[in-house]
């Protein structure tokens, strides 16, 4: 079924704010999978915050010229799913960990910060933590030099303790 002039423009439009606001674009091929496995990547991706669509390519080329995804439209033939994220690397980590488990979808490239991804470059930037993780990393790292020093402090004030109790007990004595 053809979608006629103003559901193309939609369709446009629609995809035009999603490359907006995303910083990531990831594009893989599905041919094979089934509806079933496409249906968990779908879930799995909504729950992620990652826009997964299957668009035609045409329409999709359009869609991305001007913005810093322009890059790939070179890539952009064949039956593709686009995935669009606002994390940096929500929508590589959902594709390529799909991708582990399912055969069929191929991974044929990414687009981050205006440049194009191969293969290797979206399992790369799949295998960055996330930005909770991140942070949480960033804290132990901030949070260790004080931990150190208020132990080694500890330590200093036990030691002078035990010898101030020494000299008291001394004192009692005589």
């Amino acid at each position: 079924m053809s979608l006629n002039r103003s559901e193309k423009e939609a369709v446009i439009s629609e995809v035009t704010s999603l490359a907006a606001k995303a910083q990531t674009l990831v594009i893989a091929e599905y041919r094979g999978i089934t509806v079933a496995s496409m249906d968990k990547l779908r879930v799995t991706a909504r729950s992620n915050g990652v826009s997964l669509s299957v668009l035609k390519n045409t329409l999709a080329r359009r869609a991305v010229a001007g913005s810093p995804f322009e890059v790939a439209v070179d890539q952009m033939t064949g039956p593709l799913v686009y995935g669009f994220s606002e994390d940096a690397v929500a929508a590589a980590k959902v594709v390529a960990d799909f991708a582990k488990t399912n055969d069929k979808l191929v991974i044929r490239a990414g687009v981050y910060g205006g440049k194009v991804l191969d293969v290797n470059g979206v399992k790369q930037l799949a295998s960055i933590p996330t930005k909770e993780v991140l942070l949480s990393q960033l804290c132990g790292l901030l949070k260790s030099p004080i931990s150190r020093t208020a132990v080694v402090l500890g330590a200093l004030a036990t030691k002078k303790g035990e010898g101030a109790a020494e000299p008291a007990a001394e004192a009692a004595a005589a």
